[in-house]
């Protein structure tokens, strides 16, 4: 008689893996949509927030050229410089973004609350920690004397400019598995705020966990969510957490001061034979 036999991994989480704007870092993720912001308008184009934070999550180079790719910012740029965009204004537009990118960053290098405290409960599981971002490497180089002065480290830091393609590719996830050992994907798990988090993570076999009130999508400060009505604030985070859901997120939470019960959930399922 014909038989098939599945392989199972039913250990605990051995890797959790960390977004920096939105995540770890930036409650609502101010620093990359603020830089972005600035950077066009330099180049004689004013772009919005919500506009700004349309490709969040990827690498710089690929988010400008979304920006470009937008007709509005299209038409707006062609107005203003004579032309539409091309490929080598977006090089011009990557090169101008490293000194504004990097003053946003540390000056938004704030830990979000709590981050700490699930860093050291995770660690005592025996939980590696790492860390990926769409940063460029030298945004990274920036914020790390930053966060360490906070307490915070991590075994794994990777980011946009480390690996051949950046979200939604798996490889930044890959790499940060490769420097932490950690195998197989069910025993990762990736925790990011944008849509290209999520992807990537799926794209790389782990478990996925949105990050919605600290995030990109709600795209608030944290004195912007305490002053907004709850019923508004409510309504925006739902709008969020059905986008990130759509995208394929396993899980959601307001901020990763919520992850414990979502890892618990995880290595039960695991015990179970689930797999992401």
């Amino acid at each position: 008689m014909p038989f098939a036999y599945r392989r199972e991994y039913r250990g605990p989480v051995r890797l959790v893996a960390f977004d920096w704007a939105g995540t770890i870092v930036d409650y609502g993720c101010q620093a990359p949509a603020l830089a972005f912001v600035e950077l066009l308008r330099q180049h004689g184009v004013e772009i919005s927030l919500e506009q700004a934070r349309g490709p969040m999550g990827l690498d710089k180079r690929e988010h400008i050229a979304a920006l470009l790719g937008d007709p509005e910012i299209a038409r707006a740029w062609a107005e203003a410089h004579g032309e539409p965009p091309t490929a080598a204004d977006g090089d011009r537009l990557f090169e101008a973004l490293h000194d504004i990118q990097i003053q946003a960053a540390l000056e938004r290098a704030d830990l979000i609350p709590e981050v700490l405290e699930v860093v050291e409960w995770l660690r005592a599981r025996g939980t590696y920690i790492a860390t990926n971002t769409g940063y460029f490497e030298d945004v990274l180089d920036a914020l790390l004397p930053a966060v360490e002065e906070q307490g915070f480290e991590a075994d794994s830091h990777v980011c946009a400019t480390d690996v051949p393609e950046a979200r939604p590719a798996p490889w930044m996830l890959i790499v940060n598995m490769l420097e932490t050992g950690v195998y197989p994907p069910e025993s990762v798990v990736k925790v990011g705020d944008t849509v290209p988090d999520i992807e990537e993570g799926l794209n790389a076999g782990a478990w996925t966990v949105g990050v919605v009130e600290s995030g990109n999508e709600v795209g608030l400060t944290m004195e912007q969510t305490r002053e907004m009505p709850q019923e508004a604030l409510a309504q925006r985070c739902e709008q969020a957490r059905l986008k990130l859901m759509r995208a394929g997120a396993h899980y959601t939470v307001p901020t990763v001061a919520d992850l414990p019960p979502v890892i618990d959930d995880i290595e039960t399922r695991l015990g179970r034979g689930d797999r992401p």
